[in-house]
């Protein structure tokens, strides 16, 4: 029996529910020439891995970007209030990797190797 990865980063309480309640974060790839790319994703997260899939993801340009090079960077961040100034976020780089979900539908696994937190202690 294969024994599952670990990821190599604990989050909070905070981080970890803060990531639970959010849909929608922004992932960062890079060409093989380096050229970066970002895009929205919706994704879930399990309290270790990052999850994310989409229709025809094969085709896209981010997932051929992590065939190529598997390492990406991950923000969800929103803006609480504007008075007073309140943001929050976080931002995850890690491994990429394609696995198999639920249905036999492909989606990308990222397996966090450093974490930045900002504005999730009030």
């Amino acid at each position: 029996m294969m024994k599952e990865k670990q990821a190599g980063v604990k989050f909070s309480e905070k981080e970890s529910d803060y990531l639970a309640e959010q849909r929608l974060g922004r992932i960062a790839t890079a060409s093989p020439g380096l050229e970066p790319h970002v895009v929205p994703v919706a994704f879930e997260f399990d309290g270790s891995y990052i999850y994310f899939g989409g229709w025809n993801l094969e085709r896209t340009l981010k997932f051929r970007n992590i065939v190529r090079n598997n390492k990406v960077a991950f923000v969800v961040d929103d803006l609480v209030s504007t008075r007073p100034w309140r943001v929050r976020g976080i931002e995850v780089r890690g491994i990429a990797e394609k696995v198999e979900c639920e249905e036999g539908r492909v989606c990308v696994r990222i397996t966090p190797t450093r974490k930045v937190s900002w504005g999730l202690e009030v």
